[in-house]
């Protein structure tokens, strides 16, 4: 198609980054472990005495010590958990999440657990991960897991920041692997190329753990229209994960470990729109040409000091994490299309310091206490064309008018826990202990007090009941928050209500939880919870504005409750899972960022309760796994969903989108395996029936397009050890 003008130049600012992480990064992908190794090596004949494995496998006991579960709910995911998936290692990590109950899909790779949006906590070797600014992109690679541990519900007081669940990961490492490596590709439909590589090892006192991967395919995001194949949706992909570690002496241990992810996307379009604004000479526009593009880019580096004192347990850690996303709009297009076409740019440096010890009293009694802080410093920045208007809102000129919007802001938190874990008996363990947070931005200050306990009771040689009480405080993701002047744009197509609190506010929260875990003879494990959250504040996110963003803003009042069922069989080479969750998540009057949001909407909010855009009522997933003839194994898995919320006539989230069920297929066969280096391979065939479903339809509180779940794919995996 001809345009009458070219589009005007766009030049995004370039963030340096992080002296700090871009060191420890870089020095981790330059060193040789053999050779420190060798080094190390040479300083003694001690060196040689020390048995790395055994150390390591005990301080890995003295670091698990630290993290209480005591009364909460918890899922375990393995690293052969994950390869028996269809996609194995290759699938992102919030499909990893999905065999988890209560976890629901949604677009961009977002995963909301027990009704909450996002508000997942990360951790790696049990050092939280400050959390990256909301997009689409992964940050966290399948491949470096170890083992996933999901807590959720009633958390101790160790846990606060992100509340909804804590991903607790634990990596692979070279002391435990031994010396090798792999290297692989998956491959198949929708242009997808998807090479890896990870090396690990141990000598002397170091071990190593490094692994990377690219990912491009021409399915990024969430097709807008049900088609097969969505147009103008490459996407470039790059992650990379390493882990140096030296073992100071049989008691204490040093490590670095660092992550980088780059992802570039193409945002795709929805073919038909029909023009809105006259752009100059320009009136008509083919919306199948519309050219968006957004890049994410997250970097982090962790020093951690771990051991043992005495009988006391601890661990150190400081670190950085740096994240960037820049969307890039197609300016005569979004123009003619919606008045308002901004360029806009985020940035995140977040500084963590994190110290946790865990000191037993005698034989009954074990006192864990610790602390963590963190200060971050955000930026924002666009550039917005927009069209001038009439005093009736009416176009009044085609000529657009440039504004320029920046921001920045720091923000800190501090948190002090102590808590005490008591074994009464045989039978009964109580956790009861106090958090204290202080959050401040913006010059203004929040912080509590949050008391918790959790009760398991070991009923029977089979039966464990637990049950949990906790007061939550969770300070808003700053990483989410852009100060906009809003009065930039009156008298112009981007014009906002005026009014409102445009900052927002910590949510806090009364958290109970209780349920059973039953043993059924040797293979079947079978659990039950049920929750209940009040919540004064509640934290929700929405995508407001052109760029791919989330944004947070408040309801005055939530209530969220729910009911989990999980069934877990594992008997030989046949393995298999079953998990049902029926949930309600309500809020009511929105106290922050109204002007995001729709007048009538905000109006019917004010007075009504809704259900939270990201409410289902009913999620399930489930899958089975068979090894046999020697080295072959098939499996199947299925994702269930009652469908997300959407508007009805006169009520936000009114509505329900239709049911869906996504079914996937696998089968893998190990050749060469008496060589020690085996090489799998493995077939599968992602959404099996075909079966077109929507995961948005564009309406709700804080949505913005439509969004269609991944059409059937086949995929073709090998990964070489050697």
């Amino acid at each position: 198609m001809d345009r009458p003008l070219p589009r005007p130049a766009i030049t995004l600012p370039i963030m340096k980054p992080s002296p700090l992480a871009t060191g420890i990064t870089f020095a981790l992908a330059l060193a040789s472990p053999p050779a420190f190794a060798a080094a190390a090596d040479g300083a003694g004949p001690a060196v040689k005495d020390l048995d790395t494995v055994t150390v390591s496998a005990q301080l890995d006991q003295a670091r698990n010590a630290l993290s209480p579960d005591i009364g909460s709910s918890q899922y375990q995911i393995t690293a052969e958990d994950i390869q028996k998936q269809p996609l194995g290692a290759s699938a992102p990590l919030s499909q990893v999440l999905l065999q988890a109950p209560g976890v629901v899909q949604d677009s961009y790779g977002g995963v909301h657990v027990r009704g909450d949006h996002a508000n997942l906590q990360y951790r790696i070797n049990g050092v939280l991960l400050p959390e990256s600014i909301s997009g689409f992109g992964q940050t966290l690679d399948a491949r470096t897991i170890k083992s996933i541990r999901l807590m959720d519900g009633a958390l101790p007081a160790q846990f606060g920041e992100r509340t909804a669940a804590v991903v607790d990961i634990t990596t692979r490492n070279g002391a435990e692997l031994g010396n090798g490596g792999s290297a692989g590709l998956t491959t198949g439909s929708f242009g997808k190329v998807n090479p890896n590589a990870s090396w690990w090892g141990n000598q002397g006192r170091w071990s190593w753990f490094l692994t990377g991967n690219y990912d491009q395919n021409e399915v990024g995001l969430e097709n807008p229209t049900n088609s097969r194949k969505p147009l103008h949706d490459d996407t470039h992909q790059g992650k990379a994960f390493a882990d140096l570690t030296y073992l100071v002496n049989e008691n204490t241990r040093l490590s670095v470990f660092a992550g980088f992810a780059n992802n570039r996307f193409q945002i795709p379009v929805n073919p038909g729109q029909t023009p809105q604004f006259g752009y100059l000479d320009t009136t008509t526009f083919d919306s199948s040409q519309l050219d968006e593009t957004q890049r994410e880019t997250t970097r982090f580096g962790m020093l951690v000091l771990q051991g043992t004192l005495g009988n006391t347990a601890y661990q150190l850690s400081a670190g950085q994490r740096y994240s960037d996303a820049a969307f890039n709009p197609d300016v005569i297009g979004d123009l003619v299309f919606s008045g308002v076409a901004s360029q806009v740019q985020r940035s995140n440096r977040a500084n963590t310091l994190q110290a946790d010890f865990s000191t037993p009293l005698g034989n009954d009694h074990t006192l864990r206490y610790g602390l963590y802080g963190n200060y971050e410093n955000a930026r924002a920045s666009s550039n917005t064309w927009v069209f001038p208007v009439d005093d009736g809102g009416q176009q009044s000129s085609t000529t657009p008018l440039l504004i320029p919007d920046h921001s920045a802001f720091h923000a800190s938190t501090l948190a002090l826990y102590v808590q005490d874990e008591w074994k009464i008996g045989d039978d009964w363990t109580v956790n009861y202990g106090l958090r204290g947070d202080r959050y401040k931005a913006f010059g203004r200050t929040e912080g509590q007090l949050s008391p918790r306990v959790g009760v398991v009771w070991n009923a029977s040689d089979s039966t464990t009941v637990h049950a949990g009480y906790s007061r939550y405080f969770t300070p808003p993701a700053s990483e989410l928050i852009a100060s906009s002047d809003i009065a930039l744009y009156d008298g112009t197509t981007n014009q906002q209500p005026s009014g409102g609190n445009n900052t927002p506010l910590a949510e806090r929260s009364d958290y109970y939880d209780i349920g059973v875990s039953q043993q059924l003879g040797e293979h079947l494990t079978l659990g039950l919870d049920a929750y209940d959250r009040r919540v004064a504040r509640l934290q929700d996110e929405g995508q407001f504005g052109a760029a791919y963003i989330y944004s947070t803003f408040n309801y005055r009042r939530g209530h969220i409750r729910g009911l989990e069922f999980s069934a877990d069989y594992s008997n030989g080479p046949f393995s298999a899972y079953f998990n049902a969750a029926l949930n309600k998540a309500i809020g009511t009057d929105v106290i922050t960022s109204q002007y995001n949001l729709d007048p009538e909407a905000l109006a019917y909010v004010a007075n009504h309760w809704i259900h939270l855009d990201h409410d289902q009522k009913l999620t399930s997933s489930g899958g089975l796994s068979y090894a046999f003839a020697g080295h072959n194994r098939i499996g199947a898995n299925y994702v269930f969903g009652s469908g997300l919320r959407s508007d009805i006539e006169g009520v936000p989230n009114g509505g329900e989108l239709p049911s869906y069920l996504q079914v996937n297929l696998s089968a893998g066969h190990d050749f060469n395996v008496d060589s020690g280096h085996p090489l799998h391979v493995q077939l599968a065939v992602i959404n099996a029936l075909d079966r077109s479903y929507q995961l948005r339809d564009g309406g709700g509180v804080g949505v913005f397009a439509p969004q269609w779940g991944p059409r059937r794919g086949a995929y073709l995996s090998l990964q070489q050890d050697f």
